[in-house]
């Protein structure tokens, strides 16, 4: 779905929305000019047009006892492009992405302790085709954000 294709009364629907997912049609409707019925309905299209993907909560992952955060670059020896069910399998990898450059791929991972990212290191080795991994233990973040609708 291109961006292009929203218009800006999607484009503040999504941006409200990221702000706060459960907020009433009603609000949406008042804060954008819509109806509570026409707002309910934009958000139906952007939910089948695939710009919104899900609807969620935003959870602190230090709330939840993960307090380690790393990315870690995953060298392999053969196309992982057909791997993504092996690392969806590890439940600490919060993202995967396949990428150009000395690394195959890309993972984000999330744990209580350093020994338990060690244990994810692993696994990781575990997954046919990897032959080594490069983490980066984050120390702090500044932020995170989602994507912008207004860019």
């Amino acid at each position: 779905m291109a961006i292009e294709n929203l218009d800006d009364t999607d484009r503040a629907l999504v941006a409200l929305l990221q702000q706060d997912a459960g907020q009433a049609y009603a609000a949406l409707g008042r804060a954008v000019g819509l109806s509570t019925a026409a707002a309910h309905e934009r958000v139906r299209k952007l939910r089948e047009r695939g710009v919104l993907r899900r609807t969620t909560v935003e959870v602190d992952p230090k709330a939840l006892g993960l307090g380690v955060l790393a990315f870690v670059m995953v060298d392999s020896s053969a196309w992982m492009g057909d791997s993504a069910g092996a690392f969806a399998a590890i439940p600490e990898i919060e993202e995967a992405h396949v990428i150009a450059g000395a690394a195959s791929v890309l993972v984000k991972v999330r744990t209580p302790t350093t020994e338990q990212l060690q244990d994810v290191l692993r696994r990781l080795y575990a997954i046919e085709g990897v032959n080594g991994t490069q983490a980066t233990v984050v120390l702090e973040s500044f932020f995170e954000r989602p994507p912008s609708p207004a860019l």
